[in-house]
């Protein structure tokens, strides 16, 4: 599989017009046999990326205790300065890409915000712990594939700037993540497309 994606990877270079800017390389796989209208089909998942997204993804975590981390923390009382400015509140939801909480902060976080992180499959993962500066740490380097109403994923797996072994690795690792939450696995994969950001998709030969 590394050679085909690497070969994806080659081509995808070779047909790209230059830009001004470093691409993100993004990874789009349709399924089949996968019936979108059943609840059971519908999943979220997150995937560490072994060579990180290329930029860091913004987390943000609510929390009354935890002071001192790598990332923004919200506080009960921030919370409730956002919930009298639904422009904030809406910032707020479209420029994070993943949000940690604690356990007591989720009620607040559901009324404040739900109704702007629940469509966009953002609402928080709960801290475990100590382990609260490591699941940042992954978290920057996270993508999360959605099933929603369509059998399409589209996710990022690096940046134009990133060498092509890292960003086949990247690749392998979120369609072996994929392969273990579909329910017949690779069979469930129809086909797998990596574009940049501007330009038509390569086919990944599988």
């Amino acid at each position: 599989m590394n050679e085909k994606i690497l070969n994806a990877i080659k081509e995808l270079r070779e047909k790209s017009t230059k830009r001004n800017f470093s691409q993100t390389f993004d990874l789009i796989v349709s399924l089949k046999e996968i019936d979108v209208k059943k609840p059971e089909n519908k999943f979220s998942e997150d995937i560490v990326l072994p060579h990180g997204r290329g930029q860091e993804a913004e987390v943000v975590v609510f929390s009354d205790s935890v002071k001192d981390l790598d990332c923004k923390i919200l506080t009960s009382e921030d919370l409730n300065k956002v919930a009298k400015n639904k422009r904030s509140a809406k910032k707020l939801a479209g420029t994070t890409n993943f949000f940690l909480s604690e356990a007591k902060m989720m009620p607040l976080i559901g009324k404040v915000l739900g109704a702007y992180l629940g469509p966009r499959g953002r609402m928080p993962k709960l801290i475990a712990g100590e382990n609260i500066k490591s699941m940042v740490k992954n978290y920057k380097n996270t993508v999360r594939i959605r099933v929603k109403d369509t059998p399409v994923i589209q996710c990022l797996v690096g940046k134009q700037d990133m060498k092509d072994d890292e960003i086949a690795e990247n690749v392998e690792t979120v369609i072996k993540g994929l392969e273990l939450r579909l329910p017949k696995g690779k069979r469930n994969i129809r086909r797998l497309l990596l574009k940049f950001t501007m330009g038509e998709p390569v086919k990944i030969e599988v």
